[in-house]
């Protein structure tokens, strides 16, 4: 550790104080004529404003070491017309009250889990589709409905912790089940797969049955259809993807036995008779007879019949199937062709051959896979390709009567459900659903990313968002109507993006070093420059338009000067930020590096830019700072937000409302937090907020604060939460609630910034260990500070 700083050495009503470390101490910004006056009736230091309200703020109170460290003039800043709400200034840190009123609503989610999913799209009594996306079940009522208007109103079911893999629907249309699978909490304790059974109508959660059974998570459901639903199948993921069914009124575990070592994609009762069970995945279809024994827990039986293929070409996979009305069943497979299996009759003089089923048909259907089978209420059947990307309806005696094909935009057919009237809706795998009919054709009513997203960026003007990531896709969705707007392809992948003052152009930031310019009307490119060859993280211009900064993986920061309407750049300068070393960069992501430090630096005022790029030697300099927009992670105003025993890597994103209230926090443990701004105090309370089921990666807030937009990483994601108390006319007076009024309160963040482990973080604040060097011109700009001596180590 560093030394520390020499106490102050008091002649008369002088102190003087300087850095040890200093080669030049005249030349310190502690200059000992400047030390503040001893008060001699109270025999302590007093500090100038700025510094007592930093001091207050982190909770330092009768230190003289920190004292003499903060005891400086501070250094000429605009006025500030909002201050920072300053501990001990109520007496006991309570503020005033109402600003928790607000809180968040999810109100429409974009896109639908197809890519890596089955059993995942279905109908419901009241005609609204159910499917799901991320921890969520979404409940969409197709053209209208409540949630929303024009494109369809949503619902969601939100009792999941991780994300959710299947469902099944009750005979009923009613009641479903929906199972998810396992994970870790934030302390790295492991969530166990479950299954819950829950009424759609009223959203209300009926029964909970699996916890601590099921391992890795559950892979497919099934209720029984003869008896009135009495029953569910549930095969989990496990090794042995042990096969259980349960009496769900009771909660009860009825029997349990190991399936096989191969995949299980598909699990159902036949519905004439629930003694049948039938599965099938990889390489198998396995049909079993189950003897209930009365219902008690291990008095059931449950026995398996192979099927046998016989002279039929075995399928590496058999991903569907349907039980056809007159007994027989479908299955679609792995070489597009669609096998008739049907019960033999018992054989006296062979015990246990008989009864069995067989294939008794084969026809050939599509070209590659077959990943969905629909049963239609007059009795055809429809078929979901999926290199071939057709529907094909099949009459008796598996008849083609007509087909249609899916436009590739919108991948291969993943799941198939029969909606009102003739309506079809059609699940892909490409993460859209669509709508319509063989004869009309399908358009997309829900449509969403397939890969992992990073960039985000709003509208300054339009309740409009941006959002680009690993499946090269840039995507502009209407907020209003929650639909996408356009989507372009990248070619490569998109990390960063930012709206022009004017909303007129856009900057996307690329994996590459390459960045664009589009238009958002014509989706024209009118900019295309690659500054040096390493990803890049943040890209943001200046709130007058002025400026466009890049902040890239090489630890640059590349400036542009933009003209009026946002089409040309041309370059200003270039900053250089020593950073950690290069073994870290290339080990960790970049969100994870240094470039969460760009995003200090690139709310600059007005002015800042022109007089130069100026590196601030002093950063308690900072501590009061109005910045125009506030997205750094770290900095004394939300040094709150972190948790205990932090490693500096657990908040993705941060964000601060327009009005200032309020700011939102992603962290890595798939949660949203709500805090209120400025959140400059240790244990800070906050709310929380579910859903996504992997970290989140970015949040914004739309331009009049009404709705808060969050990315979700590996599940694709992308939830709208509206403001509810929120948004309206900004407002620079700070309004907030005593702890006790919030529904969560998250761990100690650390008691001090330069205690949370941020190597090559430029933007962190704390504590000033030394005197850096002189400062450089914008022509030769000099590096940062070196961390680990920014940290005294």
């Amino acid at each position: 550790m560093g030394k520390a700083l020499k106490q102050p050495e008091v002649k008369g009503d002088r102190a003087s104080t300087w850095c040890q470390r200093c080669p030049e101490r005249p030349k310190c910004w502690r200059d000992p004529l400047k030390a503040p006056a001893r008060s001699r009736a109270k025999g302590r230091l007093k500090l100038p404003l700025a510094a007592a309200s930093t001091r207050d703020l982190r909770g330092e109170r009768g230190s003289h070491e920190k004292v003499g460290a903060l005891g400086v003039p501070p250094a000429p800043r605009r006025p500030r017309s909002r201050p920072m709400v300053r501990r001990g200034s109520g007496g006991s840190g309570q503020i005033s009250e109402g600003l928790f009123s607000l809180t968040f609503l999810l109100t429409p989610s974009y896109g639908y889990r197809g890519r890596d999913s089955r059993s995942n799209l279905f109908v419901l009594r009241s005609g609204e589709v159910v499917y799901f996306i991320a921890c969520v079940v979404v409940l969409y009522r197709p053209g209208g409905g409540p949630g929303g208007s024009g494109g369809g109103g949503q619902r969601h079911y939100l009792g999941h912790t991780d994300c959710v893999r299947c469902l099944a629907v009750h005979p009923d249309g009613v009641r479903v089940a929906s199972g998810q699978t396992a994970g870790v909490d934030k302390d790295g304790k492991p969530l166990q797969p479950v299954v819950h059974i829950w009424d759609s109508e009223k959203l209300h959660k009926l029964q909970e049955i699996g916890l601590g059974v099921f391992e890795r998570g559950v892979g497919a459901l099934a209720f029984s259809v003869s008896d009135q639903g009495s029953f569910l199948c549930v095969v989990d993921d496990s090794n042995e993807h042990m096969l259980s069914v349960w009496d769900w009124n009771r909660g009860a575990k009825l029997v349990e036995i190991k399936s096989t070592n191969d995949s299980v994609l598909a699990v159902g009762f036949n519905p004439r008779d629930s003694s049948c069970i039938v599965t099938s995945g990889k390489s198998h279809v396995h049909f079993w007879n189950w003897s209930p024994g009365g219902g008690a827990q291990g008095n059931g039986g449950l026995t398996r019949k192979q099927g046998v293929f016989g002279k039929y070409k075995k399928p590496k996979f058999v991903p569907c199937f349907v039980f056809l009305p007159d007994g027989d069943i479908l299955t679609g497979d792995s070489e597009g062709t669609i096998l008739t299996w049907g019960r033999s009759p018992p054989d006296s003089r062979t015990p246990g051959r008989g009864g069995t089923f067989g294939i008794i048909a084969q026809t050939r259907a599509h070209e590659g896979s077959i990943f969905a089978l629909c049963l239609l209420r007059d009795g055809t059947v429809l078929s979901g390709g999926g290199r071939d990307r057709r529907l094909v309806q099949w009459g008796p005696g598996l008849t083609a009567l007509q087909e249609a094909e899916i436009p590739e935009q919108f991948g291969a057919v993943r799941a198939i459900a029969e909606g009102l009237g003739s309506e079809l809706l059609v699940g892909t795998t490409k993460n859209a659903l669509l709508r319509g009919d063989l004869t009309q054709g399908f358009s997309p009513v829900i449509q969403g990313h397939t890969d992992e997203l990073w960039g985000l960026c709003t509208h300054p003007s339009l309740n409009r968002f941006l959002t680009c990531g690993h499946d090269r896709q840039l995507c502009l969705w209407d907020g209003e109507s929650h639909a996408l707007a356009w989507s372009l392809d990248l070619k490569e992948t998109g990390l960063c993006a930012d709206f022009h003052p004017s909303g007129k152009v856009v900057a996307v930031g690329l994996n590459t070093g390459r960045w664009l310019v589009l238009d958002t009307e014509t989706r024209e490119i009118v900019s295309d420059v690659t500054d040096g060859n390493e990803q890049l993280s943040v890209v943001r211009y200046s709130p007058d338009g002025m400026y466009l900064a890049i902040g890239s993986h090489d630890n640059m920061i590349y400036i542009y000067s933009v003209s009026s309407d946002g089409a040309k750049c041309n370059r200003f300068g270039r900053c250089v930020v020593r950073g950690p070393p290069a073994s870290f960069l290339s080990a960790e992501p970049p969100w994870k590096g240094i470039d969460l430090s760009w995003t200090c630096f690139l709310p600059f005022l007005p002015g800042d830019v022109a007089g130069g790029c100026k590196l601030l030697r002093n950063r308690y300099e900072s501590r009061d700072r109005e910045w125009a927009t506030y997205t750094c992670v770290l900095g004394f105003h939300v040094y709150g937000v972190w948790p205990d025993g932090s490693d500096g890597t657990d908040i993705n994103s941060l964000c601060r409302s327009h009005n200032e209230r309020v700011v939102a926090v992603a962290d890595d443990f798939c949660k949203v937090h709500l805090f209120l701004y400025p959140c400059a105090r240790a244990k800070a309370p906050s709310r929380k907020y579910g859903g996504h089921g992997s970290h989140v990666t970015s949040v914004r807030f739309t331009h009049d604060d009404s709705h808060l937009i969050s990315l979700g990483g590996k599940d694709a994601s992308i939830f709208q939460w509206r403001m509810l108390g929120g948004g309206g006319t900004p407002s620079r007076t700070p309004s907030l609630s005593p702890a006790s009024s919030l529904d969560d309160q998250e761990p100690s963040p650390p008691t001090s910034l330069h205690s949370v482990p941020s190597p090559g973080r430029a933007g962190a604040l704390g504590p000033p260990q030394h005197c850096t060097e002189p400062q450089a011109e914008p022509s030769s700009p000099a590096p940062l500070p070196d961390p680990a001596a920014e940290r005294g180590q």
